[in-house]
């Protein structure tokens, strides 16, 4: 008897049809949602931030609707499985439909031939570069896209756009399988033996245990829903009628104006925020991260106040910082994997080893050749599109090991991880122009790397932590390994075809350049100035950045060490990489509050407190987003610019 209850609780529940289904109609739906709203409107930024919004609300929507299939239909209600199969579908949707990937590509695809002008020269400078397959170039086709009031619907403006999507999308499934191989690699390491917290899933989770009955019962979590979506409803009137009083300080608010005098002026720009999904988010963090991303934020404020009183032109050069502690913290999660990794080359090449790899997604051989084969299409893939073979193994290098630093991140602390702005912070085209030096690539190499701007301007939505997050809850829900990587591998491509459709039916009918208030012409801007600059004032490398680089590295590894060697040292390396990139521009301050209120409840009441307390901070993330899609919901129907619950 008790063995067949052992076998029955390590049971793994199989990904059923009737969950694939729902998720794969839901796909479309999500993803023209968040093309309306980020796009037309700009008026919820639900995919920069480490949860996304939609897939939540949806979540929420048909957890609601499955309380009422076990009322009234109890063998037909969804179980957490199948609740979490279609969750995860949805959060795959936004890792392409989002801030920053796929609307970054739809802003700067054909930006260079609709904006060139005699005055900036583009054409003279690199449109020979620009390979005629990844661009379109058309002008009457352009018209429509930019100008609206057209169709993409209209064989002559539909069929230019084909070939260099299908391009695009090749190369970015490639880029997807790849980061899922490595995924693979790690998964059993980061998951199984060394548990790392994965902050992020507690709220789907909770939301999908028991069909959803037992976090919606908690009156202490409606608490925390009815805190957030009050202030929402507030701040949203307020919005709408001004005469409506507002609830200050919640979003970002600017109180640096009462710095006027030198040195201190320089921090006339200061903003805090009190995001209740911000507060609630921290509140699952480590109290030594929690801390170290305020602190570190207050830390380079007062990097900035010494640089502006003894006059230092460029300190203290926190893009070339941010780089080395990135790169640093991807080089940490290789080095504390590296037993585990070689374990996993062994198994790959059918030495004799205790690793197991019959539960993974696939076999390690598999993996390790899915990634060496992926590897293999992205070189020939750049290399076709003009970039010399040594610069394309710098970017992938460098691509990895950031992608590597962020999945990290998110897997043991959960944080915003928005290490990358525009032309700088850890972005890695930026890197490579300082560090190898512009003079030393060809015109068509520059080319080719401006061309990757759009999946390396920021990385919110990076698709590489989400999918090890999905490998999380399903490994929580105990759903089949195998199972949730054809879930994974059918949202990738219903998710792609979903997003090209979405983006080019919004910009076609409202006009990319006149009626879509949130497209991304900008990322269209950064790639080709930045271009241009590039090309008529070619540079060797920067000896000073590079310092300022090889400092950030060095004093990330210096906190890991001191943390590893002394139980109350408090600094965690990853604070100062988050505070010191762009990640904790829009928080330090509510990090600051969810610190100070967690600090609070351990002191006072220890870990029981804390447990009583946790519906109630994933009711403020709940309500917080719940009300924020509302409002997102509400615009759009009735035409009106509504209030964003972010930024």
């Amino acid at each position: 008897m008790r063995e067949k209850h052992i076998k029955r609780a390590d049971a793994q529940f199989r990904v059923t049809l009737r969950s694939l289904l729902i998720g794969v109609l839901l796909i479309p739906i999500t993803v023209y949602w968040v093309t309306i709203v980020e796009v037309k409107y700009y008026s919820l930024d639900g995919s920069c931030l480490p949860l996304f919004v939609e897939p939540v609300f949806i979540l929420f929507v048909v957890t609601f609707f499955n309380f009422l299939l076990k009322r009234f239909a109890p063998r037909s209600a969804l179980n957490q499985a199948e609740l979490l199969i279609v969750y995860i579908m949805q959060a795959v949707s936004m890792t392409f439909s989002g801030h920053d990937t796929f609307q970054n590509l739809f802003g700067q695809i054909a930006h260079a031939f609709w904006f060139a002008t005699p005055e900036n020269e583009w054409e003279q400078l690199f449109f020979r570069y620009i390979p005629s397959w990844l661009t379109v170039t058309d002008k009457s086709v352009l018209e429509g896209y930019y100008r609206g009031e057209a169709s993409i619907y209209i064989e002559k403006n539909f069929w230019p756009w084909v070939k260099p999507l299908l391009m695009w999308g090749g190369f970015f499934l490639g880029l997807i399988f790849m980061m899922l191989c490595v995924n693979i690699l790690i998964r059993k390491r980061w998951t199984e033996q060394e548990k790392l917290a994965y902050p992020i899933i507690q709220l789907p989770l909770g939301m999908s245990h028991a069909g959803g009955s037992t976090l919606f019962l908690s009156k202490v979590m409606w608490a925390g829903f009815a805190l957030a979506a009050i202030i929402d409803i507030i701040n949203g009137l307020n919005f709408i009628y001004p005469a409506v009083p507002a609830i200050k300080y919640i979003k970002l608010t600017n109180v640096g104006s009462v710095f006027t005098d030198r040195p201190w002026d320089v921090l006339r720009g200061m903003r805090i925020s009190m995001y209740p999904f911000a507060i609630g988010l921290t509140f699952f963090l480590p109290l030594d991260l929690s801390f170290s991303c305020w602190f570190f934020f207050v830390f380079r404020m007062m990097e900035q106040v010494f640089g502006r009183a003894f006059g230092l032109r460029g300190f203290p050069y926190f893009s070339e910082q941010a780089s080395g502690a990135w790169f640093a913290v991807g080089l940490l999660a290789i080095w504390t994997t590296r037993r585990h990794l070689i374990e996993v080359g062994k198994k790959a090449i059918g030495m004799s080893t205790n690793i197991d790899d019959k539960n993974e997604p696939l076999t390690y051989r598999s993996a390790v050749f899915g990634v060496i084969l992926s590897g293999g299409f992205i070189f020939w893939f750049l290399y076709l599109a003009g970039i010399e073979v040594w610069v394309v193994g710098i970017f992938l290098l460098m691509f990895l090991l950031l992608a590597l630093a962020i999945t990290r991140v998110r897997a043991e602390l959960g944080t915003p991880h928005e290490i990358s702005a525009g032309d700088h912070y850890a972005n890695p085209l930026y890197i490579m122009s300082f560090t190898l030096g512009t003079k030393n690539m060809l015109p068509s190499s520059q080319t080719g790397l401006s061309l990757l701007h759009w999946f390396n301007r920021g990385f919110r939505n990076h698709p590489m932590p989400n999918q090890l997050e999905a490998f999380k809850m399903g490994e929580n829900a105990r759903i089949s390994n195998k199972g949730l990587l054809v879930a994974l591998l059918l949202a990738v491509l219903v998710s792609l075809f979903s997003v090209y459709w979405a983006n080019l039916d919004i910009t076609y009918r409202e006009g990319a350049a006149s009626g879509a208030g949130g497209f991304k012409d900008w990322v269209g801007r950064e790639t080709f100035n930045r271009l241009q600059r590039w090309l008529q004032f070619p540079s060797d490398p920067d000896s000073i950045r590079l310092s300022y680089m090889s400092g950030g590295l060095g004093f990330t590894f210096i906190l890991m060490i001191m943390r590893m060697r002394f139980v109350w040292w408090p600094f965690h390396p990853a604070g100062y990489a988050l505070a010191i990139s762009y990640a904790m521009d829009y928080f330090w301050f509510a990090f600051f509050i969810g610190w100070l209120v967690k600090f609070i409840l351990l002191k006072q009441g220890g870990i029981k407190t804390h447990r009583k307390a946790i519906p109630f901070f994933l009711g403020l993330i709940l309500g917080d987003y719940v009300m924020g899609s509302i409002w997102a919901i509400l615009g759009p129907v009735f035409g009106f610019r509504n209030y964003k619950i972010f930024i």
